[in-house]
Parts: C-alpha cells; structure tokens; sequence
C-alpha cells in the first residue's frame, strides 16, 4: 500500500504545475528577482511553519557552474581546501537567514509532544510507519551554556548537532510537503561566492567583511547577533559569513578534494553535479562547518574555508553514555548552526531519507541505545501533525 502511495504521490507531483509550487510560477516576473528556469520562474517566497505564526524566507540560486576550493595562492588558504574542481549546480532555493530560535524552539517542543503522543497510543511509530518517524531533541543539558548570549527568538539557533540539524529539516518538508535539507558543502560554497571566484562574495578585501559577517574582530565576545543584520550577497542571502558557522551534509574527508579530483577524472566530458559529490558519511565525525562564526578570524569566514567537526572536543563536557546525539556542550559549537534549501529537482524518496536520517553505525546504534532506553522517542511527521499537536496540548486526542 505505502509503495502505491508513493507512485501516486509521484505521478500527482509530476503533473503540478509551475504555479502549484511555492517559490515557482509560469509567468515571468515583472519586478523583484527571479531565476528562469526549465521548470519556470523561481522567485522568493516566505512561509509559514504550519501551525504557528512563524516564517522563513527562502531565495532563488541560479544554476551554473564554479570551481570548489580555493586556488593555491589566495591568503589564508588551507590545505583541505583544494584540488579545486569544477561543479555544476543546478538551481535552488536557500534560506535567506539562519534558523532562528523562534524557528528551532518548534523543533524541540516536539520531544514533550511525542511523548503524550506515546503515552496516549495515538499516531503510534511502527514498523510499516518508521519512514515518516524522526527523533526530536532531548531537553538542553547546558542551558547556562547554550544560552549564554540570550534566547532572543531571532538569534540563530546553536549547539545542534548535524544529525539534529537533519531531523530539523524532515520535520519541516513532512508538516509542508516540500523537499528541505542541509545543503551539500559544493552547493553552500556555490550559494556563498554568489557568482564571484573571489575570497569573499564582495571581492578579495578583507577588512570589508564587517559590512556583511560577525566574527572575531567586530563581536566583541559578545556572541553572535540577530540574524538577518548583515548586507545580502548577490543571490539575497545574509551572514553566509560568520555570526553561526552552517552544517553541511558531507564528512570532511582526508586529502580534501583529492577524493573530487579523481571522482572527476571518470568523467572529463562534464563538470561532476554538486550531488554527485556527496558521499554518504560513514563516520559521525568529522562533518563539514562552513562559513565561520562570531568566533572566527577573518580568513576563516572566507568562502572557500572549512571546519570539520569533532565530538570529542565538543561534548568533552557532557556526563551522558551514550553522549547526546542533539547537542553539543563546549566550544566552537555556540557558534555552529545551519540554514537550509530546497532543490528545485524534487529526488526520490530514498534519496530523501540519506539526507534526512541517521547514516553512521555508531550513531544509529547510539539512538537505539537512547530510545531502548527510554532517553529519546519517536514521532511520526505528516501534514497532520501541526493539528494534533495543537489537539494534545489542549487535552484532546
């Protein structure tokens, strides 16, 4: 039954037209930006997160092509950062902002929700379901930590693991019906150099950069601030440098792009397509952290510059066995958060559940652990669910 509502579900999204889709319409624009497309013309769209007063704006990427990395003689490059190699993307959409607090606060209310769910025996995760479940976050562990710098709805949300980060985004496209994920690392770096081959989407100057990020030399320890503040890039989209550095969905591998390069060279007719660079991550870390933070130094917040992850570092403080598979309780991680974006080619399902879902052994065995255990839960994400949460929390079911 779920395979034949699958191929009808599919069959129904193929005869949707441009004009059935948010962000999409058959007729050009005749003000604002817009991207043109085979599929039609994309535009900005905002809106809301179902069941609440809530929105995000999302902006249109053209497609094209770049060079991933940074060439051998910019300042500050690092290793990691080349061979570069070219990468063709096609268009999507990114949000303009960081998530939010106001945004990720929905996120996290799901665990208490969840669990009268369970205790109710209504909308129960079984074996046929499991596909449309996910793992909500536990309650913050370090809150004097997490929340240090205010819990002011419009700072960006941190601390989130990237497997956190991923369950946020199947959340969100289960209650909308639109496809929302992580970007890969080729396609933020595309969103974040807006068309430039330059250090910065502003060009290679350096000590312009206050005009767009929060980072080390203008936070003051301060934290980051309220997203949104700092001037757009080309393609709409602020603090794609500092205030929070972004998730991506790739493990950082060993030799940088070397991996890339010789991806590349089985097809040297054609750029490789920012999918095709991505390799489902084997280990839980280190993953990609691009973009810089509040705490990061001016080279750090360049397009091309990359942090890996490392949960030994970042969880040195937390008590729990199996440690959080939500949070992290120490430094960089106040300044790591993640934006998202949605791929104008709606993928298969499948494909779907890769960027969404646990995909380490360790991590999948440490959620079996938490939920065996009686630390985590399961909760099924559809269109209905705004409704019933808003039913169980006023006492009905």
């Amino acid at each position: 039954m779920r395979t034949l509502l699958m191929i009808l579900s599919l069959l129904v999204s193929s005869r949707a037209t441009a004009d059935d889709l948010p962000g999409l319409t058959a007729s050009r624009p005749t003000q604002g930006r817009f991207v043109e497309t085979d599929k039609g013309f994309m535009i900005p769209y905002t809106t809301k997160i179902p069941g609440t007063e809530i929105t995000f704006e999302m902006m249109p990427v053209p497609g094209g092509e770049f060079l991933l990395g940074s060439p051998e003689t910019e300042p500050g490059r690092n290793a990691d950062e080349g061979p570069q190699v070219r990468i063709s993307v096609r268009p999507f959409w990114m949000a303009r902002n960081e998530i939010c607090w106001e945004e990720y606060h929905e996120y996290m209310a799901l665990y208490s929700v969840f669990r009268k769910f369970e205790w109710a025996k209504i909308r129960e995760v079984k074996d046929e379901n499991q596909i449309d479940a996910i793992t909500a976050p536990t309650e913050i562990y370090a809150v004097d930590f997490v929340y240090e710098f205010g819990k002011d709805p419009q700072l960006p949300a941190v601390t989130m693991t990237q497997y956190a980060a991923r369950q946020y985004t199947k959340w969100l496209s289960g209650i909308t019906g639109q496809q929302y994920r992580l970007p890969t690392e080729a396609e933020w770096e595309y969103a974040a150099r807006g068309g430039t081959a330059t250090m910065y989407s502003f060009g290679n100057t350096p000590m312009d950069l206050g005009k767009h990020a929060r980072f080390a030399g203008n936070s003051k320890d301060n934290g980051p601030r309220k997203v949104g503040e700092g001037a757009p890039n080309q393609f709409g989209l602020c603090d794609m440098y500092g205030n929070v550095g972004e998730w991506c969905l790739d493990e950082k591998q060993t030799g940088g792009y070397e991996h890339l390069r010789i991806l590349a060279a089985m097809t040297p007719d054609r750029p490789l397509t920012a999918l095709e660079t991505f390799i489902t991550p084997k280990k839980v870390f280190p993953r990609v952290v691009r973009g810089g933070s509040w705490q990061s130094s001016m080279v750090e917040c360049r397009s091309a510059a990359r942090l890996g992850s490392d949960d030994t570092e970042w969880k040195m403080t937390d008590p729990d066995l199996p440690q959080s598979a939500w949070w992290y309780s120490d430094d960089p991680s106040r300044g790591i958060g993640f934006r998202i974006m949605r791929s104008l080619d709606e993928v298969p399902r499948p494909q779907m559940e890769i960027y969404w879902s646990a995909d380490a052994d360790e991590l999948r065995l440490d959620n079996s652990a938490r939920i065996s255990g009686g630390r985590g839960v399961f909760g099924l994400v559809d269109r209905e669910l705004p409704e019933a949460v808003k039913k169980i929390r006023a006492g009905k079911r």
